[in-house]
């Protein structure tokens, strides 16, 4: 049976809260907190998520597919190398975020539900269609693969203390993929 339109706006109301959440908060994020801010009530939370893992996995799964998405959408707007640079800034949010949600995403994991390998394969996969797309219009270099790209992003994400320090290596790393 399909779910009533109201509760779909209810359950991504709460994902976007819990999303704007954690990743405004370097711990623990309150489930009230989040309810209030969808503007619904903590029962309906619980209806859509019975645990703060669940509400973790949502929001993880929802991001992740996202962060994936935004490549193609940025190379139909962008040419290569700017939607190459602009999804490293996504990516970088979509670390960011999970900050807020560490303790419960570790259980997450530990779960079975998500796996690193299913994230780094959805990940990877956006960074090489980006890669080729600018390999491809001679704009980024050929030789890059894209699991270091990624590995790379994901250092300077952990590695920074700041949003500006992170701008800066993520345009140091974008200089150099850029095709000579």
């Amino acid at each position: 049976m399909a779910e009533r339109s109201d509760a779909l706006r209810n359950r991504e109301r709460l994902l976007a809260a819990a999303a704007a959440a954690f990743a405004a908060s370097e711990g623990p994020v309150s489930l009230e907190g989040i309810a209030r801010d969808a503007g619904v009530g903590i029962g309906t939370l619980y209806r859509h998520f019975p645990s703060r893992e669940a509400l973790t996995e949502a929001v993880y799964r929802t991001e992740l597919a996202e962060v994936a998405a935004s490549a193609r959408h940025l190379l139909e707007r962008d040419p290569p190398a700017a939607a190459l640079r602009r999804w490293m800034n996504r990516y970088a949010e979509f670390v960011a975020a999970k900050r807020g949600m560490a303790e419960s995403l570790r259980v997450v994991f530990e779960s079975g539900a998500v796996t690193p390998g299913d994230t780094r394969a959805s990940i990877v996969g956006a960074a090489e269609l980006l890669l080729a797309a600018g390999a491809a219009d001679g704009s980024l270099r050929a030789d890059v693969r894209a699991d270091d790209l990624v590995s790379s992003m994901l250092g300077i994400s952990l590695a920074s203390s700041s949003t500006e320090q992170t701008q800066r290596m993520l345009d140091l790393l974008a200089a150099g993929v850029a095709a000579r």
